[in-house]
């Protein structure tokens, strides 16, 4: 009798998916793993490939940990030690999973997580309609959570998942820098955003105070650069979180970033901009306590908003003033993508960039990499880097540059 694995190709009762079958060579006991098709042509090529691979010795049995068990010991392992924000994003690509048949069940396994499967994802995604950039993070999150698994032996192989592409002619920005008469739009665009509050079904009119909190958080993204989180993290005192840092007479203004609140994940004390410096010492000395920005509720009694509530009000005042930032075909339909906080961020990094050199920018924007600053605000606006150069070029040679442009335009 031959040594030789054989490898058959089955239908088990109660099940759609067909199994490859084998006697196993020392215990004499037969074994079985599913396929993951109903179709027996592509089921005869994965028991063809195992059969070859026990054979040559080189299989392995797969992991039967859960999917539900290994969320949450990567969640504890792994998640725990990452920023707040890269947790819930992280949960949220796993909450997508849970949306694929027999993922939303206790007994799934995570070897059960194929590269099929984690490509049935990407149309529910875009139905659901999410962004190709939000997409391809999620996949991207997925594909990390699942190499670690690798690593630590929880998977004989993490799925070879493929990212999906995006478009080259897409944009690189989910939005765009807006110019200061769109941001005095948004501005006079407040009252009618906060009027538009109700509680108890009645209408809450906004006051003067309420006005001016949110008009001053928006002023301090447009000047600061701030990202969002960061700015409602900014506080006058206090030795814990993001603080300013007047320093004495004659120092210059300063920005304490501590680790757990820095993108980068390292304690910093980083340059402010000179315009939110004066901005903030517009404020009167008695006045510097407690959280700089506080954007006053509407809805609900509550003494500070959560990052989310103040992000959706800014959109909806981004979209009162009509200042359209972006634009996505979603199927047969427009998605049109109003200004939004980050807009203000990217205006700072646009009027910056044409101040001082890449490396001071990304000191100034709080990049890890030199090449996100390149990425994205250097080199974007061949118009203003035309100005630029023409403005050197005037000032070197006075007024003979006259006789240039003329014969630039007649080459034409």
């Amino acid at each position: 009798m031959s040594d030789k694995i054989k490898v058959y190709v089955v239908k088990t009762p109660g099940s759609n998916k067909l199994v490859a079958r084998w006697r196993d060579a020392t215990t004499r006991r037969w074994k079985q793993e599913s396929t993951e098709t109903n179709r027996r042509r592509e089921a005869q090529k994965v028991a063809a490939k195992k059969e070859a691979e026990l054979n040559e010795g080189r299989y392995v049995k797969p992991s039967r940990i859960k999917w539900s068990d290994f969320c949450e010991l990567y969640g504890r392992q792994k998640l725990s030690g990452l920023a707040d924000g890269t947790e819930a994003r992280v949960l949220a690509t796993f909450n997508w999973v849970a949306r694929l048949p027999g993922f939303d069940q206790p007994d799934a396994l995570l070897a059960d997580l194929t590269a099929k499967r984690i490509s049935d994802l990407l149309p529910k995604m875009r139905d659901a309609g999410l962004a190709e950039t939000t997409i391809k993070t999620h996949v991207g999150q997925l594909a990390a959570a699942l190499r670690w698994a690798e690593r630590q032996g929880h998977l004989t192989k993490a799925p070879a998942v493929e990212l999906p592409k995006r478009d080259k002619a897409s944009r690189i920005m989910k939005g765009r820098p807006i110019s200061e008469a769109e941001f005095e739009m948004v501005l006079a665009a407040v009252p009618k955003v906060l009027d538009s509050c109700t509680r108890g079904g009645k209408p809450l009119p906004a006051d003067r105070a309420a006005v001016r909190s949110w008009r001053y958080l928006l002023r301090g993204l447009w000047l600061s650069g701030l990202r969002l989180r960061e700015a409602l993290e900014l506080r006058w005192d206090g030795d814990l979180g993001l603080r300013v840092e007047l320093g004495l007479p004659g120092d210059r203004p300063m920005l304490r970033i501590p680790a757990a609140s820095e993108k980068g994940h390292k304690d910093r004390l980083l340059p402010m901009a000179p315009e939110f410096a004066e901005f903030l010492l517009e404020t009167p000395e008695r006045q510097r306590k407690g959280p700089v920005f506080n954007p006053a509720a509407r809805r609900v009694h509550a003494d500070r908003l959560g990052w989310q509530v103040v992000s959706a009000v800014i959109c909806r005042i981004g979209r009162a003033a009509g200042i359209k930032v972006a634009a996505e075909a979603r199927g047969d339909r427009i998605k049109v993508k109003y200004a939004s906080a980050h807009d203000f961020r990217r205006s700072f990094g646009e009027r910056w960039a044409s101040r001082i050199m890449p490396v001071q920018l990304k000191e100034l924007m709080r990049h890890e990499s030199l090449d996100t600053t390149l990425k994205y605000y250097v080199g974007q606006n061949a118009q203003r880097t035309a100005e630029i150069l023409w403005a050197a070029y005037e000032k070197e040679k006075g007024d003979k540059s006259a006789s240039v442009l003329p014969m630039v335009r007649k080459a034409r």
